[in-house]
């Protein structure tokens, strides 16, 4: 290989995949002895993190991959798959569309609380009770924002997803899978928003799974990006269900119904 071929080659260079006429390796492993032994929430995690996850870790990771997978067109990504692809788009602009509505706002919380909460998990461990170091962060997040990331959702009084995910997780404590510092800084920020003469502010599906992915390690970014796959699930079905309609150009309102008209400025 001359100098150049290989500065090409080392261009790209992974330690996921390698490929080779007839052959296809993933993290060292001969694609053909993944088929048909592998579950798809294993081969996430075997292809995101490396390694093979263990049965508690692969039940954290499926069940908080199912309970973020959908939320109805009342969500933007979703709607916005929908319309998409009323225009003529195929399944894979709709859904690429859907998902580049996934930001800071709409998709983001969940990464943001994992960082709260191991901001939470630091404060502990340098001698602050979970109760004073929640308090405090709540605190420093209200200043900047009336929204805590991972708490209170603009629907659900209570999330129905919360309760059966920390469930989950609290099994996993309790059988010594997980270490539950997450969930107890979790469990500590719910405290913090249940003041005397405020409405109680429950964890939402962001928190939930923040908790579990902060319990099976993962950096915060992989906390957006997991979410990310898990609601592509929700946004093909709403695109392909959408597809079979037949409407064409459907937009964000019924065309019985027109935006109201808002003077602005005077021109010059």
């Amino acid at each position: 290989m001359t100098t150049s071929d290989d500065e090409a080659a080392q261009w790209w260079a992974t330690s996921i995949t390698r490929i080779a006429p007839g052959e296809i390796d993933h993290r060292g492993v001969p694609v053909e002895e993944l088929i048909g032994r592998t579950g798809f929430v294993e081969m996430i995690w075997f292809m995101v993190v490396g390694g093979t996850p263990t049965p508690s870790q692969t039940r954290l990771l499926e069940a908080a991959l199912v309970a973020a997978t959908d939320h109805g067109p009342q969500a933007p990504s979703i709607a916005i798959a929908r319309m998409t692809v009323t225009c003529g788009v195929g399944l894979n602009g709709a859904v690429a569309s859907g998902v580049n509505a996934l930001g800071d706002v709409h998709g983001g919380a969940g990464e943001q609380c994992v960082v709260m909460l191991d901001d939470a998990i630091a404060r502990v461990a340098d001698g602050e009770s979970w109760d004073d170091a929640a308090v405090a962060i709540v605190d420093e997040h209200r200043r900047r924002s009336a929204y805590v990331p991972g708490f209170g959702h603009r629907f659900h009084p209570r999330d129905p997803r919360r309760d059966p995910l920390l469930g989950l997780v609290s099994e996993a404590v309790a059988s010594g899978d997980v270490p539950g510092r997450h969930l107890e800084a979790a469990l500590a920020f719910e405290r913090a928003l249940d003041r005397p003469g405020r409405r109680p502010v429950p964890m939402n599906i962001d928190g939930a799974t923040a908790v579990i992915y902060g319990e099976l390690g993962l950096p915060a970014p992989l906390a957006r990006g997991l979410f990310l796959l898990s609601r592509s699930v929700g946004i093909l079905a709403h695109a392909w269900e959408e597809r079979q309609s037949g409407v064409r150009n459907k937009g964000p309102l019924p065309r019985t119904v027109l935006p109201a008209y808002r003077p602005g400025p005077e021109a010059g």
